[in-house]
């Protein structure tokens, strides 16, 4: 009678929520946790866009809308592609879901078959290879550890492609790592799918805004304009509007893709919210200058834990160009002793370590597909970050 199905007993439950949640229940209990689990900026919602918002629930615009979106909604992130992106859609080649994974969720069960194979960089963000496996297609994953800069190269990608491949995931800035990749290395890696013209391709720019140091931002189908029919290229208001609970992902991509994720939302969800879409109008067509004053603070943050997780015995912080995330090396303390005499046999048992001993929740590495590892979002305050990098410290400096 208790039997759930195969499909959802082949994915496991979100770790990174998982985090969250544990985080926020050792809070209730009374503990000094530092949570640094959440990729979810600690910025407000910018005032003009919560102002379109309750602008559009007084004019009651609160009914149901079309099933992937309002024309209005879907006008704005045409605009937005074309404006930052050089990439001309019809609305017919837009889409309006709930939030970027539900995008990547609609994509890939309207597309997906068992036997197919979709090639995954790894580490991953942690949803990817779940909701392949959900739709009953197989993973390939492809390790791009920390000697390479977590980046994928043309040989491995050409290597990793089988006559099975039907799509290639590909996410910069990357969550979990912040690499980002340049135009010439995006070209590199155009190049090797040019030659595979079977192979469907989803790039996640979810992280597009939230870039360092001058970096130039490209995504594939505009670097390659060969890729243009067969590239979903995915977005969403979630990370640089500060938008997370509103939950609105898009995408613009070849209209058969967009419509089969239509035909699904339709049977699923049915449209987005109609007061989070007319506040996703205002973010994509208002003001933008704002981003840059939020990335300064994410740049001093990232420039803060690196330094200071690099001056810890035994891990390697990279600096990465996006995102406001850091995945620092941990294999410098696999095999040492806790305080209490266990010994540390992987990212998982380490995390538990900083969380038990020190209050600081991170995820593991195995959680995203790149071991020895753990992900800390630096989307948090100075302060808290400070003192987050001296526990981690003293937890390490504790260790035997």
């Amino acid at each position: 009678m208790n039997r759930t199905s195969a499909a959802i007993n082949r994915i496991q439950p979100s770790p990174t929520i998982a985090v969250t949640n544990k985080a926020a229940e050792l809070k209730r209990q009374g503990r000094d946790i530092i949570g640094l689990g959440a990729g979810e900026p600690d910025f407000d919602t910018p005032d003009f866009v919560k102002e379109a918002a309750i602008a559009a629930i007084h004019a009651n615009q609160t009914k149901y809308t079309g099933v992937d979106g309002t024309p209005e909604c879907k006008a704005a992130v045409q605009a937005k592609f074309k404006r930052d992106n050089n990439l001309d859609y019809g609305l017919d080649q837009i889409s309006i879901n709930s939030g970027g994974k539900h995008t990547i969720f609609n994509a890939l069960l309207a597309t997906l078959d068992p036997g197919d194979e979709v090639v995954i960089p790894a580490p991953y963000w942690v949803s990817y290879p779940d909701i392949v496996l959900l739709a009953g297609a197989t993973p390939v994953v492809i390790q791009c550890g920390v000697a390479q800069g977590f980046k994928l190269t043309p040989e491995q990608l050409e290597a990793a492609i089988t006559p099975k491949t039907r799509w290639f995931i590909f996410n910069s800035p990357s969550n979990p790592t912040g690499a980002a990749y340049t135009r010439t290395e995006l070209k590199a890696l155009a190049d090797v799918l040019m030659r595979h013209p079977q192979v469907l391709v989803l790039a996640d720019d979810m992280y597009e805004h939230i870039v360092y140091d001058d970096f130039d931002f490209g995504t594939l189908a505009e670097i390659e304009p060969g890729l243009y029919d067969r590239t979903l290229t995915v977005n969403g208001a979630s990370k640089a509007y500060a938008m997370t609970g509103w939950r609105i992902g898009f995408a613009g991509g070849p209209a058969w893709i967009i419509k089969a994720m239509a035909k699904l939302q339709s049977q699923s969800t049915s449209n987005p919210c109609s007061i989070s879409m007319a506040a996703t109008v205002a973010a994509l067509n208002g003001d933008q200058s704002f981003l840059q004053e939020r990335n300064a603070a994410f740049q001093r943050r990232r420039d803060l834990v690196v330094s200071m997780l690099n001056q810890t015995p035994g891990l390697i912080c990279p600096r990465p160009e996006g995102a406001f995330y850091v995945y620092p090396d941990c294999s410098g303390l696999i095999g040492k002793a806790t305080p209490t005499g266990t010994v540390l046999t992987n990212d998982e048992e380490v995390a538990a370590y900083l969380l038990e001993a020190e209050g600081v929740a991170v995820v593991h590495g195995a959680a995203f597909g790149g071991s020895p590892a753990f992900r800390i979002s630096y989307a948090t305050s100075d302060a808290l970050l400070e003192e987050a990098c001296k526990r981690i410290q003293r937890a390490v400096g504790n260790l035997r």
